[in-house]
């Protein structure tokens, strides 16, 4: 766990969060700050700072497990047809500013293409 990391916090039961979903790896819960009518972050309970870090570890089980969580979540939540966007920000450079590898679960309004 990586120091005053908020995710970790939020994992380990240790704040106050409406947590949507939980398993032994993964949670989910809404974003304190939505760009979007449903943002939902979800979080691996075992803390990687980036995408990329998870990748190079090899935790490919956990990163397929982190995108099913988020498509049964927007199943769940906005129904079987409901369109959603699932967003990974890599680093600072990307958007990244809580370096704790979450997924962005985004829906309720139109999104642009290309992002950014």
């Amino acid at each position: 766990m990586a120091e005053q990391c908020i995710f970790c916090d939020v994992s380990a039961g240790k704040l106050d969060s409406q947590l949507l979903y939980q398993d032994e790896e993964v949670v989910a819960f809404p974003d304190i700050r939505p760009i979007a009518p449903t943002h939902v972050l979800v979080v691996p309970k075992r803390h990687y700072a980036t995408l990329a870090d998870a990748a190079a570890a090899g935790d490919d089980r956990l990163l397929g497990r982190l995108l099913s969580v988020a498509a049964t979540l927007a199943h769940q939540k906005l129904g079987e047809d409901a369109g959603f966007r699932v967003v990974i920000n890599n680093g600072a450079a990307a958007g990244q500013t809580v370096h704790h590898l979450h997924i962005h679960l985004l829906s309720g309004r139109h999104f642009a293409w290309p992002p950014g």
